[in-house]
């Protein structure tokens, strides 16, 4: 081994130990921590080693090609969560835990069983079906492609045929339902076959929201652009349309009871008629208020969370900071402004101050 390696050794070791504190080999069925690891870094640990369980470690192996795509899936996912709860007391906050991967990504509410579980994973789900199914349309798998179900007929007395790539969110979901849905009967323990049960019903709720937005484009063909033919083909709605409409379900999500008989049934006797469908989010536990700090549940509470003092939504500050009121203190912006091209050649500006009121949680 030359000087220069054997210089460059401690570094490599050094990384590699952070790599596996990020992900430990013990780690079970955390995958949802790929959506926050560094670009590559699931490549470069290998299936063995990332937090994946046993059943998704022998699927990475068997396809490692989809690493990428898993990480991109959690990362949609993650992101979407965010943006959709941002102003809200829970605002989808990723643990922090002693060391990154040996604990659940989203802390207590991944295993609360509450609306906020529901939303977790129908989003998760639907990332993974999202992103395996955009790696397909763009060409980066060798087992999956175009939807070729789509590539003739049409209707020529309307003058259409269906051509270009359509999305296959078909093998998307197959691959999402592969690789998160465990089988509910190798659990006996009544209160996690309900939890599982809810979880697998949540995961196909978001998986059913990618294919419900499916939408159709089209391309004209003909003289002078008339539009005597047209080619069109099916496409995936934007993953923010997507989360869109699953917020839309945890709003109206449906609580069920917390004892299966022969299938999941609503809590209320009164409803019990009414019948659940695949697409609803379901939860069984009433979520806690997140007003106040629980170091416990590792509920961070909203102190010390930005309100909008003018708003009467949910980021205003009397729903956010709980009644308890508000801090108020002005913050100091110092920006370039009123730039101008000087010949020649370099630009001159000015420095703008703005005084901003920021209104912060008691």
């Amino acid at each position: 081994m030359d000087r220069a390696a054997l210089l460059a050794l401690p570094r490599l070791c050094a990384l590699w130990a952070a790599l596996l504190a990020l992900f430990p080999c013990g780690a079970q069925g955390n995958w949802m921590w790929l959506g926050i690891a560094s670009f590559g870094v699931p490549e470069k640990l290998g299936c063995a080693n990332l937090p994946l369980n046993s059943r998704q470690k022998e699927l990475c192996k068997r396809k490692p090609y989809l690493l990428p795509s898993i990480r991109e899936g959690a990362r949609l996912g993650i992101q979407e969560c965010r943006s959709q709860f941002k102003h809200e007391r829970w605002n989808c906050e990723v643990a922090a835990g002693p060391v990154l991967g040996t604990g659940p990504l989203f802390g207590y509410e991944l295993s609360s069983g509450t609306k906020e579980t529901a939303f977790i994973y129908a989003v998760m789900a639907a990332g993974l079906v999202h992103s395996v199914t955009r790696s397909c349309s763009a060409g980066n798998m060798t087992e999956c492609s175009c939807d070729t179900t789509l590539q003739n007929g049409g209707s020529a007395s309307e003058g259409w045929h269906w051509g270009g790539c359509s999305d296959d969110v078909q093998y998307g979901m197959w691959f999402s339902r592969k690789f998160l849905d465990l089988p509910i009967r190798n659990t006996t323990e009544e209160d996690r076959k309900v939890l599982l049960a809810m979880n697998l019903h949540n995961n196909e709720a978001g998986r059913q929201a990618v294919a419900t937005l499916m939408s159709v484009d089209c391309r004209c063909h003909g003289v002078s652009g008339s539009c005597a033919v047209k080619t069109c083909w099916k496409t995936m709605s934007s993953f923010e349309k997507i989360g869109h409409l699953l917020k839309d379900k945890y709003e109206n999500s449906i609580q069920i009871s917390d004892k299966i008989k022969r299938k999941m049934r609503r809590k209320e006797k009164n409803q019990r008629k009414i019948p659940i469908h695949k697409d609803d989010l379901l939860y069984v536990n009433k979520s806690p208020n997140y007003c106040v700090e629980d170091k416990k549940l590792g509920i961070p509470g909203t102190q010390g969370r930005e309100c909008n003092r003018t708003s009467e939504g949910a980021d205003g500050c009397n729903l956010l900071c709980c009644g308890r009121g508000y801090n108020t203190h002005v913050v100091r912006h110092v920006e370039r402004c009123e730039c101008k091209f000087i010949w020649c050649c370099y630009v001159r500006c000015r420095r703008c101050e703005s005084m901003t009121d920021v209104h912060t949680c008691k």
